[in-house]
């Protein structure tokens, strides 16, 4: 079946119309449960005072989000907003240092919040990995890379590192780690690249302007070495038409989205009520399902908002960093599913596609996803959660090869070809690809959420819910489905259109 496949409008209007309502019923269970348990004692500590136009409590239960927009507001942008000014003033006096200047400012900012026996552990790092490159052994690069990522990820090596970090503040901690990590990511980056240069090796300049480039440095997202080096390097630096229009556009929209979310937390609890497993036990099972879902949905708002600021200032500065997620309302395949697109090209581009060659074979595809999902456990560090999460994400990768293999023989792929309309041919896929959203969904918020959580959804919709309330979320999500590929079959029409029929042949009157 091809992507283009249509359906009736008739029938993409209702399923858009019943997913509406399924959206609104499901908020409507959750306000509910969150407005009657506001005073609840186990929400004291994570629902606070709001703003006090709405005179209602506030979730605040991710801390992420409130350092990030609130708390440490100030200090942020105020770094961001110092890196542009700079970078601005380069670009028009020297452009050609500009890669320079960012090196420069951002070491200066890593010292001034972490102190120089940071900056130190740091640049030793750096070092290291950059005289193991010069080796020009990939594999060798590659395991160096990943011990050293695993002397954040266990004891007594954290704690030795961590006492580099000077002070006692409360972003300590999110620093300490997210600097750290990023830095042996690009330096394993600048490493696999540098193995593969053919005349001589990449500067050890480049790698520190490429490692302390500030708007990537602590929070992401990876740009791949190769990128970075080609883009911060260039001399011509116009922008295209309508380039900083768009710009705009873009930081204004964050900021909107920002504001609903902060809005929403006010009246939907969507954090902190999967916390409370007595609550969740006598709550409905609308109010359980979406609970999961809008669970899923934030954790991409929030990750898009966040690489989103970033990216705005990184696109001020002539680069072009890696898009945000794809949204959890747009997957029903593993393939895709990811919530940092940096780290998936980075996985992608070193680890699966390396290994994993066209992803045809059964045997390779099985190797590409063991060793990828590998390194993602030792990168989000080993724990119960992460490796459940990480053993049902690689087997449904895995699994969905399987299908397709199967499927493309014998006599199935003559019989969906020859004897199937391709409008039926979608129908059916649908409904696969509606179990398969699922278990996306209750394999991811085992790493949001907690094991707990994911098991009492996992039985309130396949078992206790049974068959009313399994049917009736299905359905829903089928509907979903729909919508998706309709979305897929109108962008596939804009970048291939379909060829225009032959002009009918002129008639000549005159003979």
């Amino acid at each position: 079946m091809g992507i283009k496949a249509a359906l009736p409008k008739y029938e993409i209007y209702f399923y858009n119309t019943m997913l509406c309502l399924a959206m609104f019923w499901a908020s409507s269970w959750i306000f509910d449960l969150s407005s009657s348990n506001a005073n609840r004692k186990t929400f004291k500590t994570s629902v606070t005072p709001g703003w006090y136009y709405f005179g209602r409590n506030m979730d605040t239960a991710d801390c992420e989000w409130m350092m990030w927009f609130s708390t440490f507001r100030e200090h942020i942008l105020f770094a961001l907003a110092g890196h542009v000014l700079f970078a601005k003033i380069c670009s028009m006096l020297a452009p050609q240092y500009r890669s320079l200047v960012y090196m420069v400012y951002g070491l200066l900012a890593v010292w001034t919040s972490m102190g120089w026996t940071y900056v130190t552990l740091i640049l030793s790092h750096c070092i290291l990995l950059y005289s193991i490159s010069l080796v020009k052994i990939r594999w060798l690069c590659f395991v160096s890379g990943l011990c050293t990522l695993a002397t954040f990820k266990c004891e007594p090596f954290v704690s030795w590192q961590a006492g580099f970090v000077e002070g006692d503040f409360e972003l300590r901690h999110v620093l300490f780690y997210g600097g750290c990590g990023f830095t042996i990511m690009r330096c394993m980056s600048f490493a696999l690249e540098n193995c593969e240069r053919k005349d001589g090796n990449y500067n050890i300049l480049e790698l520190l302007k490429y490692n302390f480039y500030l708007p990537f440095f602590y929070f992401g997202p990876i740009m791949t070495f190769d990128k970075f080096y080609i883009q911060a390097n260039k001399s011509d630096l116009t922008r295209k038409e309508w380039e900083m229009w768009n710009i705009s556009l873009q930081g204004l929209s964050h900021l909107g989205v920002i504001i609903v979310v902060d809005v929403l937390f006010h009246f939907l609890y969507i954090l902190t009520i999967p916390n409370d497993l007595k609550l969740l036990k006598h709550a409905s099972d609308w109010a359980l399902v979406g609970l999961a879902y809008f669970n899923l949905v934030y954790d991409w708002v929030k990750a898009a908002v966040m690489f989103g600021v970033i990216n705005t200032v990184s696109r001020l500065d002539h680069l072009d960093p890696p898009k945000p997620p794809k949204c959890i309302t747009m997957l029903y395949v593993f393939a895709e599913t990811h919530f940092d697109r940096g780290i998936n090209e980075w996985l992608c581009k070193y680890v699966y596609d390396h290994l994993g060659g066209k992803h045809e074979n059964v045997v390779e595809e099985l190797v590409a996803t063991l060793c990828t999902f590998g390194v993602t456990v030792l990168w989000l560090g080993p724990c119960q959660a992460v490796l459940i999460w990480a053993f049902f994400n690689c087997f449904g990768l895995n699994f969905e090869l399987w299908t397709a293999k199967f499927f493309s023989m014998e006599p199935f792929a003559s019989f969906e070809v020859c004897n199937m309309p391709e409008a039926t041919s979608r129908r059916i896929r649908a409904i696969f690809n509606t179990l398969n959203f699922w278990s996306i969904v209750l394999y991811n918020i085992l790493a949001l959420n907690s094991l707990d959580f994911a098991k009492l959804v996992a039985k309130r919709l396949l078992l206790k819910g049974f068959p009313i309330t399994t049917i009736i979320v299905m359905f829903v999500t089928y509907c979903l489905i729909q919508v998706i590929k309709e979305r897929e079959r109108r962008q596939a029409l804009i970048d291939d259109p379909d060829p225009l029929p032959p002009a009918p042949p002129q008639k000549d009157f005159y003979n």
